[in-house]
């Protein structure tokens, strides 16, 4: 088992609204996340990254995220939000090394962007890149939150092929958010719905 949540929700008090999830990923395996909104599926998301106190535990090949450094952790569960952090003021400052062409390539980004100013990007080129980013340092899970939700379907349909073919290719388990009906139908059968008055179960759907 690649990845797995038992019982993870947020600490008492924290305001988290979501009943204990528990799940299992194989390597290679994409499971689609969805909703109501504010339910609490991006708390859920950030706790799976260890950016967020919660209750119960996430096992990486069988190793407890508390026996992890965090950096450690954050390198092998990559995580991208739905609004992506930039801190420096020129793109490739963000990149840890340069990342494949084809990469950019298959987003339809050109790789002059990497030297651009953060500021003249628009939200859907910030929000490819960070997906890009985010596979640069090679994660064996990764973390998505309605990584499409300000993209045309041209470009969503790409940024799936994408996500599905680095999941297949590096044997990665992918958690991706979305409140789309037929982009979780693209991505696989495996979904799970979080709520508020059930504990949770992956399940096929």
């Amino acid at each position: 088992m690649l990845f797995e949540a038992r019982n993870v929700t947020g600490e008492p008090g924290s305001g988290v609204r979501y009943r204990p999830v528990s799940l299992q990923l194989e390597a290679g395996e994409i499971l689609t996340i969805y909703g109501q909104s504010g339910i609490g599926k991006s708390q859920f998301l950030r706790a799976l990254a260890d950016l967020t106190p919660h209750t119960g535990d996430v096992l990486l090949d069988g190793v407890s995220q508390t026996k992890i450094r965090p950096e450690n952790w954050r390198q092998q569960v990559g995580y991208v939000p739905a609004e992506s952090g930039w801190w420096a003021d020129v793109v490739a400052q963000h990149f840890s090394e340069q990342p494949p062409e084809a990469w950019l390539s298959m987003l339809s980004l050109a790789p002059e962007l990497l030297d651009a100013p953060v500021e003249r990007l628009s939200t859907g080129e910030r929000q490819r890149l960070a997906l890009v980013r985010a596979l640069v340092l090679q994660p064996k899970v990764l973390l998505l939150d309605e990584p499409t939700a300000n993209l045309d379907q041209r470009n969503a349909q790409k940024l799936i092929e994408l996500v599905k073919t680095y999941a297949q290719s590096e044997q990665a388990a992918v958690i991706w958010v979305s409140h789309d009906v037929d982009e979780r139908a693209l991505l696989g059968n495996r979904s799970l719905e979080i709520c508020a008055d059930t504990t949770h179960q992956a399940h096929r759907s």
